[in-house]
């Protein structure tokens, strides 16, 4: 996967930032226009053209003007973790099938925060005023975390904090190769390298522009070698034909490349999608397989595969990987108190109960 960048845009005000010398600097070649637009980050409408393509060779800097550390949007109809998320920007250059930010933003582009960098201090002020607290961090909530990190270097910008902080954790998860800035910084405590998996047929077919299933595991490999913790993710399975021969070939080649004591986690969640999602992704990807299954509205007034479908998914993958190591971290993401029973053999009951296994799974790997 390379970065395809075919145009800036700037925000009026955004030139005062570093980040935006720097970004600059790096698309020196690029087209720039600059732009003003007073409107919400949220209440703008879009063409169907733009809609098709999404803008996505287009890097937008943009002077974010909400809260830098939120937590993730989960739902109280079903177990969330306690994840925070930490706002770089949003949308993503990959074009995978599934992803639920074609619906979920209604503004194009790759939009870039880049007074991130002068809002990082009332982050940690955020961080540190809960000593007791451990923060589990992420960036690819809205994007991916690395995708675009050789133009905006946000692995330069933001490990260092992180990683001298005893009550946090950064997780950086993509679908990229893109680990240059990761390899070159000395920070790896408290750190974590997460890759997005799938079957083959998936990462194949589904996941556009993103690195190949080998290549994510070269990648992962590479940065357990330099001393990164790392993660997996497992998010969406998918049925599709052969489904479990396929997830089988994704553990077996986990075997080969990674080994499974220097992971910290592995979640699992099924393929869920907001219903206003279904038909942009016929029109954006009509050769799609990832809509042939039969989905029921959830609790969370998404679509979702029936559950006694999904505890298959899950019991399958968690057998799978607990044979290839008994200590993975296992853990759903989104799903009842009665799928986690029937399909992991046990419950965390409540998100609290979750956000404690997984904390203990930081003090494990860090202290």
């Amino acid at each position: 996967m390379s970065t395809r960048i075919g145009k800036v845009i700037l925000d009026e005000g955004v030139q005062k930032y570093r980040s935006t010398k720097s970004i600059l600097l790096q698309l020196k070649d690029i087209p720039v226009r600059k732009e003003r637009d007073d409107s919400p980050e949220e209440a703008r409408d879009i063409s169907d053209e733009m809609k098709m393509d999404m803008g996505k060779d287009t890097v937008h800097l943009v002077s974010y003007q909400g809260e830098f550390l939120k937590p993730c949007p989960g739902t109280r109809e079903y177990i969330c973790c306690g994840y925070q998320i930490l706002n770089v920007g949003t949308n993503c250059p990959l074009d995978c099938s599934y992803c639920i930010l074609q619906a979920y933003f209604n503004r194009p582009n790759l939009r870039v925060y880049v007074n991130l960098e002068e809002q990082l201090d009332q982050v940690f002020e955020a961080i540190d005023s809960e000593p007791d607290r451990i923060f589990r961090v992420g960036t690819g909530e809205f994007t991916d975390s690395l995708a675009l990190d050789p133009v905006i270097r946000w692995s330069k910008m933001i490990l260092s904090g992180f990683s001298k902080r005893k009550n946090t954790v950064l997780e950086l998860k993509t679908k990229t190769a893109n680990i240059r800035g990761l390899l070159e910084s000395r920070y790896r405590d408290r750190i974590i390298v997460s890759w997005s998996l799938n079957s083959p047929f998936i990462s194949r077919r589904e996941e556009h522009r993103a690195a190949s299933l080998t290549r994510r595991l070269e990648c992962a490999r590479e940065c357990q070698l330099a001393g990164f913790t790392i993660g997996f993710h497992f998010d969406p399975l998918i049925v599709h034909r052969n489904w479990k021969d396929e997830y089988r070939k994704t553990v077996d080649l986990m075997d080969k490349y990674i080994e499974p004591e220097g992971i910290i986690w592995i979640s699992l969640g099924s393929f869920r999608f907001m219903p206003a999602l279904k038909p942009i992704i016929r029109q954006r990807h009509p050769e799609t397989s990832v809509l042939d299954g039969e989905f029921i509205l959830g609790l969370d007034g998404k679509m979702r595969y029936f559950k006694p479908l999904r505890m298959e998914l899950y019991a399958f993958l968690r057998e799978l990987l607990s044979q290839w190591h008994p200590d993975l971290g296992l853990y759903l993401c989104m799903e009842s108190d009665e799928v986690w029973q029937a399909s992991m053999g046990w419950t965390p009951v409540t998100s609290e109960g979750l956000r404690i296994y997984l904390d203990e799974r930081v003090r494990k790997f860090f202290g």
